[in-house]
């Protein structure tokens, strides 16, 4: 019987692995040079470029690999010759997503991209309840003077020992009677 379905797009993992290092070099983008080989810049001394850099995306590499969808791309992944090779490139995609996170301009988007694209990146509702009750007991803590944190806490501590103490006595008293 024959193999039915269309043929597999590349043929070895350094076919995959030089269309990948393309993207990458094309999402650095090309700046303008001047004739001594600097990079010029505007009156206010931003760099002007021929080509601007764009940030690495899932669906970006998908399109520079040929593929109609990122979904695509992601199937690819599962073939074993070329799970390690896309997963580094995903990788690579992610390390600059988890950079933009410090930026104060792209930290949103950077969020939604690893919370949808990599995995341990989305936090589930019980992670969040557990985050808001630690908030809650901090705010807490710090609203409270620290001498009536203490007195709170020999409260408790008081009222757990006399707990222990009677339910002691309660066991003596039915040894003896036993």
């Amino acid at each position: 019987m024959a193999n039915v379905g269309r043929p597999p797009k590349y043929k070895s993992v350094e076919e995959i692995e030089d269309k990948i290092e393309q993207y990458f070099e094309s999402c650095e983008g090309e700046p303008l040079i001047d004739d001594e080989g600097n990079q010029v810049v505007n009156k206010y001394g931003y760099p002007c470029w021929i080509k601007p850099p764009k940030p690495p995306t899932v669906t970006g590499l998908a399109l520079a690999l040929g593929f109609t969808t990122r979904l695509s791309l992601l199937n690819y992944q599962g073939k074993k010759e070329f799970m390690n090779t896309i997963t580094r490139a995903k990788t690579k995609i992610e390390e600059y997503a988890e950079s933009r996170l410090f930026d104060r301009d792209g930290s949103n988007g950077a969020q939604f991209s690893l919370r949808n694209n990599f995995k341990g990146w989305n936090i589930d509702n019980e992670q969040k309840l557990e985050i808001e009750l630690l908030k809650l007991e901090s705010q807490i803590k710090d609203s409270q003077p620290e001498e009536e944190a203490e007195d709170n806490f020999l409260d408790a501590l008081n009222g757990t020992a006399e707990e222990v103490w009677e339910e002691g006595e309660e066991k003596d008293g039915e040894s003896e009677s036993d």
